[in-house]
Order: C-alpha cells, then sequence, then structure tokens
C-alpha cells in the first residue's frame, strides 16, 4: 500500500509544488470579469479564460495518462494539417485554449479546482514509481516511459509556463502584477 501520509516527505513536497503553482496562475485570474477572460491584449491568441481551460484540461490529461496510459487515437501528423479546415481532433485541442460561447469564468475556475482535487487526491495514493510508455509524438523520444513521478513534476512546470503567460496577459488587460 502507497504512503498517503502528507505530513512531509515527497508526496508534502509534491503537493506543496502543485499547490504554489497553481496559486500564482490563478492570481491571474482574480477578480475578472467574463469578458476580460476572453481578451486578447497582446498578439498572441491566447485568453485568460482559454489558459485556465487549457491548464485544467492538460493536467485532467496527464493525471489520466498516470492511471491508464497514453490515450488511444488518431495519429496526427501536425506538419501536415489544413489550418484552413483542421480535422476535428485539432479543433478539439484549438478549443481546449478558448473560452466557447457557452462558457464561464467561473464554470471553468469550478472545473480547476475538481481536477486539482482529483489530482492531488491521486498523488496522495499512486504508486509514484509507476510508469506509463509515453505516446507517440516528435517531442518524446521512441520507447520513453515516465513515472507518476516525473508526471506531477510536468503538470507543476505546465503550470508555472502558462503562469508567466498569464501574468503578461493580466498586465496587457489592466497593469495587474502576480509579482513585483
Amino acid at each position: 500500500m502507497a504512503d498517503t501520509s502528507t505530513s512531509g516527505g515527497e508526496r508534502a513536497d509534491i503537493l506543496d509544488l502543485l499547490h504554489k503553482h497553481r496559486e500564482l496562475f490563478l492570481v491571474t485570474v482574480r477578480g475578472l470579469t467574463d469578458d476580460q477572460a476572453r481578451q486578447r491584449p497582446t498578439v498572441s491568441e491566447l485568453t485568460l479564460g482559454g489558459l485556465v481551460k487549457h491548464v485544467s484540461r492538460t493536467e485532467q490529461s496527464w493525471t489520466r495518462f498516470i492511471v491508464a496510459g497514453p490515450p488511444e487515437g488518431p495519429e496526427i501528423d501536425w506538419a501536415r494539417i489544413d489550418w484552413s479546415n483542421p480535422p476535428p481532433e485539432v479543433r478539439e485541442f484549438q478549443d481546449s485554449f478558448r473560452v466557447l460561447e457557452d462558457e464561464t469564468l467561473a464554470g471553468l475556475l469550478a472545473e480547476y479546482d475538481a481536477v486539482a482535487a482529483a489530482t492531488d487526491a491521486l498523488v496522495r495514493e499512486v504508486d509514484l514509481d509507476s510508469s506509463q510508455p509515453l505516446p507517440k509524438a516528435p517531442w518524446h523520444e521512441p520507447g520513453s516511459r515516465w513515472t507518476a513521478r516525473r508526471v506531477f513534476l510536468h503538470i507543476a512546470v505546465e503550470t508555472a509556463q502558462h503562469a508567466g503567460h498569464a501574468d503578461i496577459i493580466r498586465e496587457s488587460i489592466d497593469g495587474q502584477k502576480s509579482m513585483g
């Protein structure tokens, strides 16, 4: 049975890392309206609401990977996509960065909270040394595997990276900075 204590040790460190990066990320959307969450004040296509949605879905997909391995699905040749008419799985990926008409920032934040709680529960339960083969992709070395531990660290890194994107977007909207 896995150690489920969080009073110290590796699991507590992983949870602390995840919590700190999530909090820094969420600072960027505090007090925003739905309209502000959809704004694109920079040359990027990214919006704050879209980043919340993307970070949430990415975290959820990586925790599914820990439990079930790489997803089944069509291989996508990203270099040959007709961007004027992308296939459905590419449109779905693009929509993971967008706040759709029927979505609200509050709803996206509630979804993110639920995903974070599920991830935290998995950190407490899973064998951190269990591993899965990475999906075939040009950015993964063929035949490589990641442990659950490595995936949790990757989730923290992804969250931190997108917190930086979000900080720039928020500062462009109203001057608010996460730090400094």
